[in-house]
């Protein structure tokens, strides 16, 4: 029985390190707080009353499938689905199919923009095949109008972040529940982390300019990292209560 992705695949080399996946963590926030459907999100109560907990198993259900063997992945992606059914049901509409596409098209983008920030670029073949997995996902969750390739998502990407963002009340309060859960220290490196890493579309909308110290954090990171003291400083970074989660996503090493 094969794997829902290939071992010699690139995302799993995104997927397998938990600095690029906190980098997807971090775009992924600021996303779903401006996204216009993120009241599907506020309706059951769990996003406002802990948004890491929420935005973490959103990204650790991707992580499981990326290393999942092909029964699996596509068990979990059923229960998504199942999960999303029970949740319509009960409001009693549909969430938007392009709400669906947003949050496929984040686990994408972000995770080509984290590697690369933390690593290096990605080959255009590199970026097809990280497409090419979360589209095969996509696809089993039975979501309509996606493109067909890498150079039709990122077009209807740049759609996507013209016509679906909106900084409103919901904004508002996920980025104070963020401040609130993080505490001001670890939600200014937030903040500074997202500077560095959002599309220009979605900067605008927080009234965020690109200026960012993270350049410098990410070379005391990279230090870190070489005298084994990545652990300590994710301490830093991170809630305690996280931690444990954290260190377990890390699947295989990334040479910064």
């Amino acid at each position: 029985m094969g794997y829902f992705v290939h071992k010699d695949s690139i995302v799993r080399k995104i997927w397998g390190n938990a600095d690029t996946i906190l980098l997807v963590f971090a775009g992924a926030s600021a996303e779903f707080a401006l996204n216009k459907a993120v009241d599907w999100l506020f309706y059951t109560g769990k996003l406002p009353a802990n948004p890491l907990d929420r935005l973490f198993s959103t990204v650790e259900y991707a992580r499981k499938i990326v290393f999942a063997e092909k029964s699996s992945a596509e068990a979990a992606i059923r229960n998504i689905n199942a999960i999303h059914s029970s949740v319509e049901s009960s409001r009693g509409s549909h969430i938007p199919q392009w709400a669906y596409r947003d949050v496929l098209f984040m686990l994408i983008d972000y995770s080509i923009r984290s590697y690369e920030v933390l690593v290096e670029n990605l080959t255009s073949e590199e970026k097809e095949e990280v497409f090419h997995v979360f589209w095969r996902m996509g696809t089993l969750m039975k979501i309509e109008e996606l493109p067909v390739s890498f150079d039709a998502f990122e077009q209807q990407r740049a759609i996507h972040l013209q016509q679906h963002l909106y900084y409103g009340d919901f904004s508002k309060a996920l980025y104070r529940s963020y401040r609130e859960h993080l505490g001001p220290v670890r939600y200014f490196l937030l903040k500074q982390t997202q500077k560095f890493l959002l599309p220009a579309e979605v900067r605008k909308h927080l009234n965020m300019s690109s200026l960012s110290i993270l350049k410098s954090l990410l070379w005391i990171y990279s230090l870190s990292k070489n005298l084994e003291a990545d652990r300590r400083l994710r301490k830093i970074i991170l809630p305690n209560q996280y931690l444990n989660q954290i260190e377990d996503l890390d699947h295989q090493p990334i040479t910064i």
